[in-house]
C-alpha cells in the first residue's frame, strides 16, 4: 500500500532541506515521489528537488488546500500510475493549511502516516500570529521544531512553551462535535538538518486519531488570500551579484521570503537565493540553464519594495 507523508511550515522555516535530507538518509532504498507546491507562478524548489529526484510535480499559481485540490489529486493519480511509488511526499506551501490535503489523500485510497509542522525556532515570534500559521499548526500531528541551534537554551524553552500554547488554543475540531481531533501530537527537534527518524515510523498515523464520517469534516479556515502576495522579476543577463547582494542586505519588513535562482557573470554557478524573515542563504545550482529571477512574497507589495536595478 502507498503510503504518504504531508511537510507543512511558515515562508522560510526549512521544509525542503529537511525534506530533502530526510529522504536520502531514510529512504533511499525506497521509491519515493515528491509532490511540492508552490505560492506563486515559478516553482523553485521543485527546480531544486529535480536535482535529487526525478519525479516531481509541481503545483504552482495558488495552494493545494484551494483551488488546485482538484489539480492536486489528478497529479498524485498521474505518479502513481506512471510511477508505482511506494512513498509519497507532499511539501506545501508555506502560505497553505495541510489538512485538505490529508482529506485529498484520504479520499485517493493513501494512507497518511503523518502531518509534518516544521517550525522555525529561530524566527517563531516573527510569523506566529499570522493566521496561516495557526492553522499550520492545529492541523498537524507532529510538531518540529528547526534552526534549535541559532537560540539559547531559554530562548528555545520558551518557544516550546508558546508552541505548546498554539497547538492546544488553534487545534482542529470537528465542526458539528466540536471535539478537537488531534488529542495526541509529538513535538521534536530537528537533528542535523534532518526530520527525527522516530516520525517516519508509522506510530502518527493519522487515521489512527482521525475518523472522519458522515459525522462531519474538520474545520480548517483558510487565510484570507489578501494577507500574501507575490512579484517575480527576471533579472537582466549578465548582472553582478554585488548589485543583488545590496538589496539583500536592507529587504524592507513587509517582504516575508525571497527566493530566486541567480546567474551572475562574478559568479561560477548558478545559486538558488533563500531569504526568509532577515536569514540569506545562498545555494549553488550548477546545472541551472533558465533565466535570473526572484520571487517576493509579503503583504502590500509594490514595486518600491522589490529590487530595483539601473
Amino acid at each position: 500500500m502507498v503510503f504518504a507523508f504531508v511537510i507543512t511550515g511558515f515562508l522560510g522555516v526549512g521544509k525542503t532541506t529537511l525534506m530533502i535530507n530526510s529522504i536520502k538518509e531514510y529512504f533511499s532504498d525506497r521509491k519515493i515521489a515528491v509532490i511540492v507546491n508552490e505560492f506563486g507562478e515559478i516553482g523553485i524548489d521543485g527546480k531544486i528537488l529535480k536535482n535529487v529526484y526525478s519525479e516531481v510535480l509541481e503545483i504552482s499559481e495558488g495552494c493545494i488546500c484551494c483551488k488546485l485540490s482538484e489539480e492536486f489529486e489528478k497529479g498524485v493519480i498521474e505518479i502513481m500510475r506512471n510511477y508505482n511509488p511506494e512513498v509519497i511526499f507532499v511539501e506545501t506551501s508555506g502560505t497553505s493549511e495541510p489538512f485538505p490535503i490529508f482529506l485529498s489523500l484520504q479520499n485517493l485510497g493513501i494512507s497518511v502516516e503523518g502531518i509534518i509542522c516544521v517550525i522555525d525556532a529561530k524566527n517563531f515570534d516573527s510569523y506566529k500570529e499570522h493566521a496561516t500559521a495557526k492553522y499550520q499548526i492545529g492541523g498537524s500531528n507532529i510538531l518540529v521544531l528547526n534552526k534549535t541551534d541559532l537560540v539559547s537554551e531559554v530562548e528555545l524553552e520558551k518557544v516550546e512553551k508558546e508552541v505548546k500554547e498554539y497547538k492546544e488554543k488553534y487545534n482542529l475540531k470537528n465542526v458539528l462535535t466540536g471535539e478537537v481531533i488531534f488529542k495526541t501530537y509529538a513535538l521534536y527537534k530537528a537533528q542535523y538538518g534532518k526530520l527525527p527518524k522516530e516520525v517516519f515510523d508509522g506510530i502518527y498515523k493519522i487515521e489512527d486519531i482521525v475518523k472522519i464520517g458522515e459525522e462531519g469534516i474538520p474545520s480548517a479556515h483558510h487565510l484570507k488570500k489578501n494577507d500574501f502576495s507575490q512579484r517575480v522579476v527576471y533579472l537582466p543577463e549578465g548582472i553582478e551579484f554585488k548589485e543583488i547582494d545590496k538589496y539583500l542586505s536592507n529587504v524592507p519588513k513587509n517582504i516575508y521570503r525571497i527566493k530566486g535562482i541567480i546567474k551572475a557573470k562574478d559568479l561560477p554557478t548558478p545559486v538558488v537565493v533563500n531569504y526568509a524573515f532577515g536569514d540569506l542563504t545562498f545555494q549553488e545550482l550548477p546545472n541551472y540553464k533558465g533565466r535570473s529571477f526572484l520571487v517576493f512574497i509579503g503583504s502590500n507589495l509594490s514595486n518600491k519594495h522589490l529590487i530595483q536595478l539601473n
